[in-house]
């Protein structure tokens, strides 16, 4: 009995992981895409310190 039950957690734990690597993305990330550069470069000469 606790063979069997150990074999099927095993195998719970293997298709669990299959799934989440093969499955869909649960991402809730916006498709916003690739956002601009709109600052200045650092340069050190001009630093305020």
């Amino acid at each position: 009995m606790a063979i069997s039950k150990i074999i099927a957690n095993i195998t719970q734990y293997i298709s669990e992981a299959a799934m989440r690597i093969f499955g869909p993305t649960d991402d809730a990330y916006p498709t916003i895409g690739v956002q601009p550069f709109t600052g200045e470069p650092y340069d050190k000469r001009t630093d305020d310190t």
